[in-house]
């Protein structure tokens, strides 16, 4: 279960998750498999990206990227067994470390990865980072309870 030769661009992401246009925070997927996923983007360089307050990004708001990476993960997942990944809200954020105030002025990509540890019929729990190159910008645990039907 991989993306292999599949590209999973934006318009693949979109289709995934609920977010869209600019609230889409993740440009592409680099690499997935069943435990893990990479993927990258430049958004947080974009001046309409709709979590700049002031002209700038926080690096806390690293923690709805990594949140995003995980949806796009459930939904490649479910989608790879011939499901539609159930709707999930983000019930926790644990050990949540920041490396940096602020992101809007780093040049290139920012590559954001998620592993999931635990997952059940209800619930997930996922390990997310981001980072800049080789810097470590913000990581994390995170808790998702599925939505009611």
């Amino acid at each position: 279960m991989s993306s292999g030769a599949e590209a999973i661009g934006r318009q693949a992401i979109e289709s995934l998750i609920p977010h869209a246009d600019a609230m889409c925070l993740l440009d592409c997927v680099i690499e997935w498999n069943a435990e893990r996923i990479v993927t990258a983007t430049s958004s947080h360089r974009s001046p309409t990206n709709p979590l700049r307050s002031r002209g700038k990004l926080r690096a806390l708001h690293l923690c709805e990227y990594g949140a995003q990476a995980m949806a796009i993960h459930g939904g490649l997942v479910a989608r790879a067994s011939g499901r539609v990944a159930r709707p999930g809200f983000l019930v926790s954020l644990r050990d949540v470390k920041l490396h940096r105030d602020f992101v809007h002025d780093l040049a290139g990509e920012l590559i954001v990865e998620a592993h999931c540890l635990v997952e059940s019929p209800g619930s997930w729990q996922y390990r997310f980072e981001a980072r800049h190159a080789r810097e470590l910008l913000a990581q994390g645990r995170a808790a998702v309870i599925a939505r009611s039907a």
